[in-house]
């Protein structure tokens, strides 16, 4: 009798001398070599989907940020959230099974070790960004699927938050916390509803600029646009460029938030004029950054960090209008590599609660759980709240005794409407600070001016095992080699404001070295004195 897993393996085999790894951003890495890996996750889709009892599971086909070259694939769990960690485990086994039998075996495996009955249903949901190769990995993933018998629905392109919206809509519909309807034009109404809602007659000062990266972002974009108030309305004017999605190469070239954030500059296409509101998404629209230039010319990065701020600000504003403080607490979620000016403004100034967690998104999503209400950005923009589920009863519930505090509860009902819970949208959270802006009347100006940035740097250097290099206190210290954090918080001393740490790149034999201090000179001086030490003992 045929074989349909091992016959699926069969069709597309596994490059030999490869390893893979899921990873925060599932398996990534060159197009060519992935059509075996999305074989073997549609198969591991069906499996996940069936272990919890035909909920709907998502994948998404995308490489985000990285070249037009580039694909990787990613899983998403039932309420929209990332892949369980046991699962990233059983995924990156299964990619690297040698032959078609061993991969037949594994999946056997599985379903027995997990108690999985293969014949439950399994449903899967499909989208992809704006790559070239997308459709013939779409091609191995569906091999994968029908191999292992599953239902899937196919989106198409999608940003990578809309898929996760659909995969949370489909699991609670026509439940009481039901999300949302599961289709494009659903996700458009719920967040452009709540726009409006949320800014309550205050209108946007002057427009906003929107680089999309020549990704999947830009045509949502201009589609979420039909579903906002029009300028006469009293909306929000929206410039879109960098859209072109038609020349699949210019993805992420020169322009996108990464390169915005990791060259400290706006795109060159940008033609926006002095303090003129800028922002940039990533080539799977879920990072977003804001920058603006100033009188002089000067460019200004209003990143992950400060919209952190920002919104956190706004929130702890609205739970005390409404006369929810003593039933509500905020926090921020940060990691290590949050400028500690933002730190100290959210300790100090806004009063609120700060957690630390290792890098990596997932790290800071499971973090922000534990909260009532949770703020994370990472950054490099990608970040969204999260609201417990007694935080969100607490809220509906809640009878205003006053005008003000109705008027606020309002507000606040409609902001927790805007804001994509299932994981950093772009799209959602640039909305998001568009309201923040608009009731605080605030310009760009305005926002930069909370707090002063620490100048900082950050140095990879390259080891020859990255695995001799481990951290601890949510890799802020090195614990291995020993005596080397010693000598780093020696260093750390000589600077006025010093800060610095090393970690292990997740990704390549590399470790990235972080310092800030009170000056240029000083941090340059700093992440340099420690990479030396870093390279000494990756040496030894």
């Amino acid at each position: 009798m045929a074989d349909p897993i091992a016959e699926a393996a069969q069709k597309h085999p596994a490059p030999e001398g490869l390893t893979y790894t899921y990873g925060t951003a599932g398996f990534r890495t060159k197009a060519d070599v992935l059509d075996s890996v999305l074989t073997r996750v549609g198969l591991i889709a069906a499996l996940r989907s069936r272990a919890l009892k035909g909920q709907w599971i998502g994948v998404m086909i995308t490489a985000s940020h990285n070249p037009p070259g580039d694909n990787g694939v990613k899983l998403v769990e039932p309420l929209g959230n990332m892949l369980q960690e046991e699962w990233e485990v059983l995924s990156t086994t299964m990619a690297n099974k040698a032959t078609p039998e061993d991969v037949s075996q594994y999946y056997r495996d599985i379903a027995k070790t997990h108690r999985i009955d293969l014949a439950t249903p399994a449903r899967v949901v499909v989208a992809r960004d704006t790559r070239a190769s997308g459709a013939r990995l779409l091609g191995c993933l569906v091999d994968g699927l029908k191999a292992a018998g599953a239902d899937y629905k196919d989106f198409g392109f999608l940003t990578t938050p809309q898929l996760h919206y659909m995969v949370r809509c489909l699991n609670t519909e026509g439940t009481p916390n039901a999300y949302g309807s599961p289709t494009e034009k659903g996700y458009y109404e719920k967040f452009g509803a709540a726009f409006k809602n949320a800014l309550k007659g205050k209108k946007p000062s002057g427009g906003l600029t929107v680089d999309c990266a020549n990704g999947v972002g830009g045509p949502k974009l201009t589609e979420l646009i039909k579903y906002l108030p029009s300028e006469d309305e009293g909306g929000l004017k929206i410039t879109v460029i960098n859209d072109n999605v038609i020349k699949p190469d210019s993805l992420n070239v020169e322009c996108g938030a990464d390169y915005v954030k990791t060259n400290q500059r706006a795109p060159p296409s940008s033609k926006a004029g002095p303090n003129d509101r800028c922002c940039s998404l990533d080539g799977d629209a879920d990072r977003v950054v804001y920058y603006f230039k100033d009188d002089s010319n000067v460019f200004h990065l209003l990143d992950g960090d400060r919209i952190a701020t920002l919104v956190a600000s706004f929130l702890g504003d609205l739970i005390r209008q409404s006369g929810l403080a003593e039933q509500i607490t905020i926090g921020v979620v940060q990691t290590a590599y949050a400028n500690g000016a933002a730190t100290k403004y959210v300790e100090q100034t806004l009063k609120l609660k700060v957690d630390c967690t290792p890098t990596g998104v997932k790290y800071l999503h499971h973090a922000a759980e534990k909260l009532d209400i949770g703020v994370y950005f990472e950054a490099n923009g990608h970040g969204t709240v999260i609201f417990s589920h007694e935080t969100l009863e607490a809220i509906a519930r809640h009878e205003a005794r006053n005008p003000g505090q109705k008027e606020a509860l309002d507000i606040l009902r409609a902001t927790v409407e805007l804001i994509n819970q299932a994981v950093g949208d772009a799209l959602s959270d640039m909305l998001l600070v568009e309201v923040v802006l608009a009731h605080k009347n605030w310009t760009v100006q305005n926002w930069l001016s909370t707090y002063d940035d620490l100048p900082n740097r950050l140095l990879k250097v390259t080891v020859s095992d990255r695995n001799r290099f481990q951290t601890t206190d949510a890799e802020r210290r090195l614990v291995k080699p020993e005596g080397i954090q010693k000598l780093i918080d020696q260093e750390v001393q000589k600077v006025r404001q010093g800060r610095a740490f090393a970690r292990a790149s997740g990704t390549e034999d590399a470790v990235r070295v972080y310092a800030e201090a009170a000056t240029r000179a000083e941090a340059d001086d700093l992440a340099r004195r420690v990479a030396d030490l870093v390279k000494a003992a990756g040496t030894v």
